[in-house]
């Protein structure tokens, strides 16, 4: 598991799975028990209470969710919000994104006046990238009242690495310059963490990136390696 610990908030940790802590998603081709085992396992190696991860029914879209309170016993009631983005106003809820090429997101804000923190976990594909489901995360946690902001994207396909057809390449560049690139066999791609890390900078949110490409590292799942492939997640908790 890949491990930091918040620049703002020292109590706030965040983390992103590999394949060692086996699939986490229940919506690929594997057994629920399986999967609750896993997330069980992974839910006490982080020291937070069994069911208490929240996670997301991604659908690649810029929503955004504010978590509540839940109690549950399963993970299938209550279902999961369907967004792309989760927001605690608390800062103490665990949060989790899953992804397996997509870029997870995680993110610390701080108001330093009213000594609050508050957490976020992002799910942005290329398609919830360009439809800025980053900024509107951050306008999320600024509305809160957070004055400073970090962000760590997690494991991810690379620029390098992300081959797309020249009309998709073309497409997304008019909607977002610098995001096409070079694949390493030439042909044309994409770089979403590139481009993720400098929308947010031109936010004022300060970035960390795990430099993980999940293609080139079989350590991780990935997609497009292997389409049956389950999924990462990446984890945002309080430890105070």
């Amino acid at each position: 598991m890949l491990h930091f610990t918040s620049e703002l908030d020292p109590s706030i940790q965040l983390a992103f799975t590999s394949q060692e802590e086996g699939n986490l998603a229940l919506h690929v081709d594997d057994d629920p028990r399986l999967v609750a085992e896993n997330r069980s396992r992974v839910e006490d190696s982080i020291g937070v209470r069994r069911f208490s991860l929240n996670f997301m029914n991604q659908v690649h879209s810029a929503d955004v969710f504010k978590v509540q309170p839940v109690e549950r016993s399963s993970w299938l009631e209550p279902p999961a919000p369907t967004c792309d983005g989760l927001v605690d106003p608390t800062g103490k809820q665990p949060l989790a994104v899953m992804v397996a090429d997509c870029l997870p997101v995680l993110f610390v804000g701080t108001d330093a006046q009213a000594d609050r923190t508050f957490t976020a976990a992002t799910h942005a594909g290329r398609r919830g990238l360009l439809d800025n489901i980053l900024t509107r995360t951050v306008q999320e946690l600024r509305s809160l009242g957070a004055d400073q902001i970090e962000a760590i994207i997690g494991p991810s396909i690379c620029g390098r690495c992300y081959e797309v057809s020249t009309e998709m390449a073309e497409e997304s560049e008019s909607l977002r310059a610098g995001i096409r690139s070079e694949t390493r066999w030439g042909s044309a791609g994409l770089d979403l963490p590139a481009s993720a890390e400098r929308e947010l900078v031109e936010l004022g949110v300060q970035v960390r990136q795990s430099e993980v490409c999940t293609l080139e590292n079989e350590s991780y799942y990935s997609y497009r390696r292997t389409p049956s492939a389950g999924r990462l997640a990446g984890l945002i908790w309080s430890a105070a």
